[in-house]
């Protein structure tokens, strides 16, 4: 039996602190634990699977600061080429040659993008990506989906999941009607509801922009023929396909969910592990389009940080790493033994369940599915997840704390790891 008292004392402390400091003690409100109940841990330092708190206790990470630390918290290979670039310096605001060499990497994996521009955020990458929708088509409504969530921006902040979903607020205060009146929304999955908005908005919508993997409402994959009708739809009324690869890019394969699916977008957007642990953002596509961007073209957008030494040497290395041989084999092989496990002890323990994963990405929902789109993600048992993930960090295992996330492994994950997990799950689950 896991010893399943932890020490928080310090971390209380902390964040009591934290409280009168900033908003909700967090610089990002998932972090702060309200879907889930109890206090979050403070992080002191974290390496390969691993986290440590300010208490000295030891966690399996599955959260990978969100995604980027697929090869492992703090790589040796990654530290070691940081500490080269730090001795030249943090930032130039001018240009290096070490954007060129992350760029044709982008460009030579991912199948869309042919010119990349590279900002400091995924929330950024969004944003500069439907300007250059509206600028290319000249058409301004877009259509996004249910529970897929683009960043904070004030367009994208309707049915957005993610830490909107998990705070319970159906949009944000503070987001002027005007800036949403052109985001249409339709459910993940529902290519009839795609269909009838282009009937209804007809040469007025710019583009359709997804999570062609959702993340942001728990792990929800696309049904069979889903991103085909999407390609044919906007194809069709001259509309641009957007695939938000922010957490999928590089991740469920290393040409991204387009390499996976063989379905290729107009424009895609990148952020996490391009930047292999550092603030990262790209977006990329059809060269056509991509020339519409200032300076090239008239369309502006820029950056001070941009592009900055330290995120593109970060981003070279870790993708240097991924294209070893092996590595999404391997991938596949734990994250599969996870979900399937997870599954399994849910369904002997007598809890309604579903989930998946694809390579590095997964996801469990205790509901009895099969989940298709945020709606059905919302019939979740949320209270019980919330039990199930305290008795998990208790016991050693740091999963995301929302529902409404997908979880996430790394290749420095072992197969013990996995197994420690899984028991941890079978005794939590137990006593749920």
């Amino acid at each position: 039996m896991v010893n399943t008292t932890i020490k928080t004392t310090k971390s209380q402390e902390i964040f009591a602190s934290a409280q009168k400091l900033m908003p909700g003690g967090v610089s990002s409100p998932v972090r702060a634990f309200k879907s889930v109940g109890g206090q979050p841990i403070v992080f002191d330092r974290v390496k390969g699977a691993y986290i440590w708190d300010v208490d000295g206790n030891q966690y399996i990470d599955y959260v990978g600061t969100w995604g980027p630390a697929i090869c492992g918290h703090t790589h040796p290979e990654v530290i070691a080429a940081l500490h080269e670039a730090l001795d030249k310096g943090t930032s130039f605001g001018a240009p290096s040659v070490l954007e060129n060499v992350l760029a044709e990497m982008v460009i030579d994996a991912v199948p869309s993008i042919e010119m990349v521009r590279f900002v400091n955020s995924g929330t950024e990458a969004c944003m500069a990506v439907l300007r250059l929708m509206r600028a290319f088509t000249k058409r301004d409504k877009i259509i996004k989906f249910e529970g897929c969530y683009h960043g904070h921006a004030d367009m994208f902040l309707v049915k957005a999941g993610s830490g909107v979903a998990t705070l319970g607020l159906p949009d944000s205060p503070g987001v002027p009607k005007s800036a949403t009146s052109n985001t249409l929304t339709a459910p993940f999955n529902d290519l009839e509801a795609v269909k009838a908005l282009f009937e209804e908005n007809r040469d007025e919508i710019a583009g359709v922009i997804l999570e062609p993997v959702v993340g942001n409402a728990g792990f929800i994959t696309p049904d069979a023929g889903f991103l085909e009708g999407l390609r044919e739809l906007t194809n069709e009324h001259g509309a641009l396909l957007v695939f938000d690869e922010v957490m999928t890019g590089f991740r469920i394969a290393y040409g991204g969910a387009q390499e996976k699916f063989g379905i290729t977008p107009d424009l895609t957007t990148l952020g996490k592990i391009i930047g292999g642990g550092l603030p990262v953002g790209a977006y990329g596509g059809r060269r056509d389009i991509m020339s519409m961007v200032a300076p090239a073209g008239p369309m502006y957008q820029a950056g001070t940080l941009s592009g900055n030494p330290l995120a593109m040497t970060a981003g070279i290395k870790t993708l240097e790493l991924l294209q070893k041989p092996g590595t999404y084999e391997y991938l596949d092989r734990i994250t599969q033994k996870l979900a399937n496990g997870l599954l399994q002890v849910a369904q002997e323990t007598g809890h309604a369940a579903c989930g998946g994963q694809i390579s590095g990405m997964f996801g469990l929902f205790f509901t009895e599915g099969p989940v298709h789109s945020y709606e059905d993600a919302k019939k979740s048992d949320t209270a019980k997840f919330g039990r199930f993930h305290r008795g998990m960090l208790e016991r050693g295992v740091y999963l995301a704390p929302s529902q409404f996330e997908a979880g996430f492994t790394s290749i420095a994950h072992t197969e013990e790891d996995i197994e420690q997990t899984l028991q941890a799950a079978r005794e939590v689950m137990s006593s749920l």
